[in-house]
């Protein structure tokens, strides 16, 4: 197939291409309760061509790009058609001109996880048991529950030389766990790991039975007014979101970001940073970028400080930063404060949002509460109900990291984190 879409090509006279090859195997595994409804494998191919077409408008050199999905069994003319609606669609993407990325190093690489040493069939059932070992409880349990085991392998190949591809497992997949009494209440989670955790698994499911409980319990919202507030798990993720969205090329480029290498994005004002400083690393989820740039473990933040730009090869081309590949996965050093140390004073802990935002833009987070425990100083209460609307800019010089850890979705760093002073909107 390789060979149709290279003929292709050449024959509509395609100077600039990318063409990537995806083959994917998967068992899926669907649940009503504990009772597995739904189990099939799935395999498929696909082939993503992306071409570039290089053109003046209003005297300036432009490069356009478009991509196509071509499919096996295509016919050669089905291919050329496709390639050629690609080339007439790239006219009208008017960027100005930059270089696609050229070769650093080629190869295929098997990237090692414990999944790919086993079958499908043991790794389901290895996550599945972990995804049902703490549904034992008499008020709350899963009502249902999805489990994913995914054998990717790409290859991407380009028209400057690139010719790399990796292969990568990983398991994922959510559950629902319900309680009915004293009102009948479910809590959404889902879950994605790169090896066989099912240790983090377990937690994770353990963790939501026990707030579904509380949650079930809970009547009425914090009273309005500034708390000392701690997230964790997701959330805590969320919130470092603000600094990869700051630190991309393209947001820099377009003015929406002033990032600049060796700044101390995290002090205050003043350039001082009062509680936890940040030290970050990007984590190289794949070996390759979707462009075939090689992707690496990088330093991010260092006590503070930005290291590392990231951005893919057009915003890096017009920067003049190094193309890094687009990053998602980070490790941040966690802290050395305890979450049982951070709740001797009292606060409000929210564990779940109905919808928990980062706003990179102004700064922005918060979201409507649906399970938080509010401790007085004498007593833990379940509460549910009001919003948190809290400033990043203005707590950042200031966070307590939690000594404890997670891992899931491709962060790594503190299992909590609590700032000071945030409004919460209540009763």
């Amino acid at each position: 197939m390789k060979d149709k879409i290279l003929a292709a090509l050449a024959a509509e006279k395609v100077g600039e291409y990318l063409i990537t090859t995806t083959v994917e195997k998967s068992a899926e595994l669907f649940f009503i309760k504990k009772t597995l409804d739904v189990k099939r494998a799935k395999e498929f191919t696909q082939y993503e061509v992306t071409v570039y077409r290089d053109f003046e408008k209003d005297g300036k050199s432009c490069k356009g790009q478009s991509s196509a999905n071509i499919f096996p069994g295509m016919t050669e003319e089905e291919i050329r058609t496709r390639i050629k609606d690609a080339m007439f669609a790239a006219t009208f993407v008017a960027n100005p001109t930059y270089e696609i990325p050229g070769p650093s190093e080629n190869g295929f690489i098997e990237m090692e996880s414990d999944i790919a040493k086993n079958s499908m069939e043991e790794n389901c059932r290895i996550m599945s048991e972990a995804l049902f070992a703490e549904d034992n409880d008499k008020d709350a349990f899963l009502n249902s529950a999805e489990l994913f085991i995914y054998d990717t392998q790409k290859h991407i190949l380009n028209s400057r030389g690139i010719d790399a591809g990796y292969r990568k497992c990983t398991v994922s997949g959510e559950f629902v766990v319900q309680c009915k009494a004293p009102r009948d209440v479910e809590t959404y989670k889902d879950f994605r790991y790169d090896s066989l955790n099912a240790q983090a698994l377990r937690d994770r499911v353990k963790r939501t039975i026990e707030y579904t409980k509380s949650r079930a319990q809970a009547s009425q919202a914090p009273a309005s007014g500034n708390y000392r507030l701690i997230l964790s798990e997701d959330y805590v993720a969320t919130l470092f979101e603000f600094y990869l969205d700051k630190a991309d090329a393209g947001s820099i480029y377009a003015g929406y970001s002033d990032y600049k290498v060796g700044d101390n994005v995290q002090a205050d004002d003043d350039g001082k940073i009062s509680g936890d400083a940040l030290t970050v690393t990007l984590k190289a989820d794949v070996p390759f970028s979707s462009e075939g740039i090689r992707k690496i473990d990088r330093p991010f933040l260092d006590k503070g400080v930005l290291r590392t730009i990231t951005g893919n090869a057009r915003f890096s081309y017009y920067l003049g930063t190094e193309p890094t590949g687009m990053y998602e996965d980070i490790k941040v050093e966690a802290g050395t404060t305890p979450v049982e140390e951070m709740k001797k004073k009292p606060y409000l802990h929210v564990v779940n949002f109905s919808d928990f935002q980062m706003d990179s833009f102004d700064g922005h987070f918060g979201g409507e509460i649906r399970l938080a425990f509010l401790y007085d100083g004498e007593k833990v209460t379940p509460v549910t109900g009001g919003s948190v609307n809290g400033s990043w800019f203005e707590v950042q010089n200031r966070l307590t990291l939690s000594k404890e850890k997670q891992d899931n979705k491709g962060f790594e760093g503190p299992l909590a984190i609590c700032m000071e002073d945030i409004p919460v909107a209540g009763k």
